[in-house]
Formats: C-alpha cells, sequence, structure tokens
C-alpha cells in the first residue's frame, strides 16, 4: 500500500461527567482522528490519545499535531508500505512523541488490516471472541466514586479502579470495602507518592487491591523494585513504560508485577505487541489501559485485548460511559462483563461522518 494522504480531525467533546484525578479533572476531552488514505480509496482510522494539557506525559493535542504534519507525515506520505511494521524503524528517527507516533501507526495498521480482509485483531494474532472490560470510577467525592461503582457493577463490569492519593487513599478504599467487599478492585496513584510513604503503602496492602498503579514516580524504576519489596500488593507500572526496553528493564530490576499496555503510550501496536509478548514470555499479566479516549483508539485497545496474555479486564469501558455520542457506530457495548470483538475488517467499526464532523474543531489534509 502507498499512503497518499493523511487527514487530521481535531475533535471535541465534552464527558458525560468530569473525570478526576490528584493531577487534573477532565471536563472536555479533546484529540486527534487520523485518517489515513490509500493511493486506491482505502481508508484507515486512527486516534491521537494525548491530552490537551500534559498531566499525562509530556505530549499535548498541541504538539502532536505539529509532530504528525512536520516530522511523522513526510516519513510515510507516498511511502511503499508492506506492513505496518515498515514504518517502525523510520519512526525511530524521531525522539519521544509515541502518542502522535501511534496515532499515524494505528491509522496505517486499520487501512492494512481492511486491504487484507480480515480483522485487526485477527492480525494481530488474537486469540479471543470476546475481552473481559473493566472500568474507572474516578468520582470528585468518597460518595460519588461509590455511587459510580454501583452503577458500572449493575453494567456487568468485572473489574473496577480508582484513583487515590495520601489525601484519600486509606478512606476510600475502606468505604469501597465496606459496601462492595469482593469487588475485584485496583487503585492507580498516578505518581502521587514517594519511597517515604512506603508504609503507608504498605498499610493499604489490607484492603486486597489486585494491583496499586504507578504510585511512584516515572522515573523511578529502581524506587519501584525497592518499593515492591516491602508491600505485598503487585505494582502495576503506566507511565513508566514507553517502550520494550523500559518494560526489559522493569522486569529485570522487579520494579513491578503487572504491567499496564497503552497503544499511545508506547508509540503504537507494534511496541504493544512486542511488550505483550514479552510479559508472557516471563509469566506477567498485562492488561489494557484507556486514556478516556473516543470510539477509534477503543476499538484498537479491544483488538489488543484479544491478544492471550491480557489476562486482566482492562479499562474497555462502553462508548456511553463517557460520551452521550461516540463517532463510531455501533457503539462499542458492553454486555455481561464482556465486549464481543467485530468480525468486520480492521478495528471492525465505522466512521460516524456526521457526528465526526459535528465534534470537528479543525481539519487539514496532508499529502506529498
Amino acid at each position: 500500500m502507498k499512503t497518499e494522504r493523511l487527514n487530521l480531525h481535531v475533535i471535541e467533546m465534552e464527558l458525560k461527567s468530569p473525570f478526576v484525578t490528584h493531577l487534573e479533572t477532565v471536563h472536555k476531552r479533546r484529540s486527534i482522528i487520523v485518517e489515513a488514505i490509500d493511493t486506491d480509496g482505502a481508508v484507515g482510522y486512527g486516534e491521537v490519545v494525548a491530552f490537551s494539557t500534559p498531566w499525562y506525559t509530556e505530549e499535548t493535542v498541541q504538539t502532536s499535531y505539529h509532530i504528525i504534519k512536520d516530522v511523522l507525515a513526510p516519513l510515510v506520505l507516498g511511502q511503499e508500505i508492506n506492513h505496518p511494521s515498515d514504518i517502525h524503524p523510520w519512526f525511530e528517527t524521531v525522539r519521544g512523541n509515541q502518542m502522535a507516533k501511534a496515532g499515524v501507526e494505528t491509522a496505517i495498521w486499520d487501512l492494512h488490516s481492511k486491504r487484507q480482509g480480515r480483522p485487526l485483531a485477527a492480525l494481530l494474532g488474537g486469540i479471543r471472541e470476546e475481552v473481559c472490560a473493566g472500568a474507572v470510577a474516578a468520582g470528585a467525592t468518597i460518595t460519588e466514586t461509590l455511587q459510580r461503582i454501583d452503577h458500572l457493577l449493575t453494567q456487568g463490569y468485572e473489574r473496577i479502579k480508582v484513583k487515590i492519593s495520601p489525601q484519600n487513599d486509606r478512606e476510600l478504599l475502606r468505604n469501597i470495602r465496606h459496601e462492595f467487599p469482593s469487588v475485584p478492585l485496583m487503585a492507580d496513584a498516578n505518581s502521587a507518592y514517594s519511597l517515604t510513604d512506603a508504609e503507608r503503602l504498605k498499610a493499604l496492602d489490607e484492603f486486597q487491591l489486585l494491583m496499586i498503579e504507578q504510585p511512584l514516580a516515572v522515573d523511578d524504576l529502581v524506587q519501584h523494585a525497592k518499593l515492591q519489596k516491602i508491600i505485598d500488593t503487585p505494582i502495576c507500572l503506566d507511565e513508566s513504560i514507553r517502550s520494550i526496553r523500559d518494560a526489559e528493564n522493569a522486569l529485570e530490576l522487579g520494579s513491578c508485577g503487572v504491567i499496564n499496555i497503552k497503544i499511545g503510550r508506547v508509540g503504537g501496536l507494534e511496541e504493544a505487541k512486542k511488550i505483550h509478548d514479552l510479559c508472557q514470555a516471563k509469566g506477567v499479566p498485562v492488561w489494557a489501559g484507556g486514556m478516556i479516549e473516543f470510539g477509534v483508539s477503543r476499538a484498537h485497545n479491544v483488538a489488543l485485548a484479544s491478544l492471550e496474555g491480557f489476562s486482566i479486564p482492562g479499562d474497555l469501558s462502553s462508548s456511553h460511559h463517557y460520551w452521550h455520542q461516540d463517532i463510531i457506530e455501533p457503539a462499542i457495548e458492553v454486555v455481561n462483563g464482556r465486549i464481543t470483538l467485530s468480525h468486520e475488517p480492521g478495528i471492525g467499526y465505522r466512521i460516524n461522518q456526521k457526528r465526526l464532523t459535528e465534534v470537528t474543531i479543525r481539519k487539514e489534509e496532508l499529502s506529498r
């Protein structure tokens, strides 16, 4: 295939409910939908999952737009691509900017799988017909979080994640365990702690969490290894893992017992699959992380989560969990805690062009 054009759609939608962490409260979500168009008119879609401000990683929607337009697009437009993995060495000449890279790379994967007439999950090596779904209950108060958990459980979600910090951890988790003593529960700290909080984190063992996600700073692999020796609860690394090399180093040091794989954070499906394969070989469980994304990225996540090593329910909520109306059709639905994979070629979902147009605040066509 030969990509003739890349269309960038900057879209914005208001969340049904604010998404609250100690770092940021997200009311509106802005993102970039990448449309890769082949010389024969075939189209593939990817999504840039960077946020508008650099609270999660240093990338933003604005920086990703610049990198795609001025740096990545010239590397792929007009080039013969036999397989999406072909673009990986081209993008290695660009440092960082993983989410911008993933936006383009996932669009190429969707395009390639459509040209092959096969579902993306099948091309990735997926083995599942359905994947288990978990969700995040990130409320502004403990009462609101409990209400959200109750709502999610009535919808069949099989794992709940909550956001914690030193200001709310014990009180929040104690209340959750009082109301929901047996729910599979994990806590995401988004680097809210340091190693001096080791005893405080050790005290959270009593709540029988599946894992504590990213308790320490993103560049503290050694400190995470020290902490994992102190606490019984498995540490899950998220922001610390941006590449296969990061995953190799973390496992070598013993920095974690679980890894969260986010396609955007690691630069695309090629790298995500490498991390999955490494963890599977070493017996380390992985799960698919979410980014408050729209349907395109959500569909890519579902395809990735069909791989054998994804043994923990991921952040794979229904389209209507965050949005009144998504940009894909049909909407992704969680039924009895599961999402059934589409057998259609590519990501398996169509773009609702009317809805895409409604929420697009900027569009640009890039060609060679």
